[in-house]
């Protein structure tokens, strides 16, 4: 019987040894691999998040691994000393689903970082900028991804509606919003949800930043709640098949959107609002500033930028063939219009960044770009500027060395200045964020 009885021990004792043994050699494997994708993306360079991105703070965090689990785009994080590190920042966009998932509130979602400031406006928590009655939604917020553009449109929307106004006027809308990209799409439809009183202008052409993408670029995007129309199941798709749903939305419903209405300025008026376009003016209880990031393109400040020749973004690839092409930029636009045209048979393409590695861009665009390297149809140029461009060359310098290449076109995609100047003007209060909140 006593035999029997450390027999059975035995067994139990080799069975739960045997569990642990696996536990502790995942464990340990997994944070090998996470040290060495931690020290590859440091020597690589890639340190700076583009985005909003979590800061874990390690007296709160157990290493539960909770949030590297939750995290979409998977390698972003690590368990590294019992601890979870941002192991990968250059591939963070900003889900925020690691900040939901911990249990033990470790995370804080920021903007910028010590060494890059972000500007963002201020807004609460119910999309309120400092100035009652003034909204902002997506990503002029700081909100790139379309998934939560779109639910903060349509969250905004809710806060408006629960707005009570001093000012009772008959004559003024419920709301103006400006900006027919995800989020103002996303308001537009919840307002009408609502048989709110509103108008949607838009400066240029339906889609916002995402009608600007390139020809055929992927967009990833999560199942999302659309007010009225319900649950669209897109998670990767082209920028051409999401704008065609969009359009098909949007005429199914019977949207209006006032285009070629870019406002001029915003005007208090006794708890109300004027908003002046260029063609019109409207009164309004309460504003919703969907407009995006992108305000007016970053230039490049050389002699002979005023060249017809000189663009700010790709719209087709194909116009290209037979060019010669500079692309300016190292962000997922640039790589973008780079590695796209690079496919055009007859054209000549080089990429030049100021820095040393493409630090801003996702994984996937520099893989791209690497592999168009490899077969000789980009040129690459980092730690390189453009000095001045002339109708048929530009002059580049490139670690201390200067070159003339021969050009027909330069494509500058090096982000927009935020419309820093538009909000001051209506009162909003924009602060330049170094890893904050």
């Amino acid at each position: 019987m006593l035999a029997e009885f450390k027999i059975d021990w035995l067994i139990y004792g080799f069975i739960i040894a045997s569990i642990l043994f696996v536990y502790y050699w995942t464990k340990i494997r997994k944070e090998n691999i996470s040290r060495k994708r931690k020290k590859e993306e440091q020597e690589a360079g890639l340190i700076e998040p583009p985005s909003l991105h979590p800061v874990i703070d390690p007296n709160k965090c157990l290493g539960c691994a909770s949030c590297v689990k939750a995290c979409p785009e998977q390698n972003v994080l690590g368990v590294i000393n019992a601890k979870a590190e941002l192991i990968a920042p250059s591939h963070c966009i900003g889900h925020g689903a690691c900040q939901k998932s911990c249990p033990f509130d470790a995370i804080e979602l920021v903007f910028g970082t010590e060494r890059r400031g972000v500007d963002i406006p201020f807004v609460h928590k119910n999309f309120e900028t400092n100035v009652p009655g003034i909204f902002i939604a997506g990503e002029l917020g700081g909100m790139g991804l379309i998934r939560n553009a779109i639910e903060q449109g349509r969250q905004a929307m809710q806060s408006i509606l629960e707005r009570k106004s001093k000012k009772i006027s008959q004559d003024a809308l419920d709301v103006v919003i400006i900006g027919a990209g995800p989020a103002g799409f996303s308001a537009s439809l919840a307002a009408m949800e609502k048989k709110m009183k509103f108008v949607t202008l838009e400066q240029e052409e339906f889609g916002g930043t995402v009608a600007h993408y390139p020809r055929g670029k992927i967009v990833m995007t999560q199942p999302v709640n659309l007010p009225i129309f319900g649950k669209a199941k897109f998670r990767e798709t082209t920028k051409e098949s999401l704008l065609q749903f969009w359009h098909e939305v949007r005429d199914k419903t019977g949207l209006k959107i006032q285009y070629g209405e870019r406002v001029v300025n915003v005007t208090p008026a006794n708890d109300l609002f004027h908003v002046k376009t260029e063609k019109n003016t409207f009164l309004t209880r309460s504003i919703l500033l969907a407009i995006g990031r992108r305000g007016t393109p970053r230039k490049l400040n050389v002699a002979g930028e005023e060249l017809d020749k000189v663009v700010y973004r790709l719209i087709d690839p194909e116009q290209y063939t037979g060019q010669h092409v500079m692309v300016v930029g190292g962000g997922d636009s640039a790589l973008e219009a780079a590695y796209s045209i690079a496919e055009i048979a007859g054209t000549t393409v080089s990429l030049s960044y100021r820095s040393a590695a493409f630090g801003r861009a996702k994984q996937k665009n520099r893989d791209n770009v690497e592999a168009a390297q490899k077969l000789g149809r980009l040129n690459v140029m980092l730690s390189s500027n453009i000095q001045s461009i002339t109708p048929h060359e530009i002059l580049l310098e490139q670690n201390g060395s200067q070159a003339t290449l021969p050009n027909d076109v330069v494509i500058v995609c090096a982000g927009g200045i935020l419309p820093t100047a538009f909000l001051k003007d209506v009162g909003i209060d924009v602060e330049t964020k170094y890893g904050k909140a």
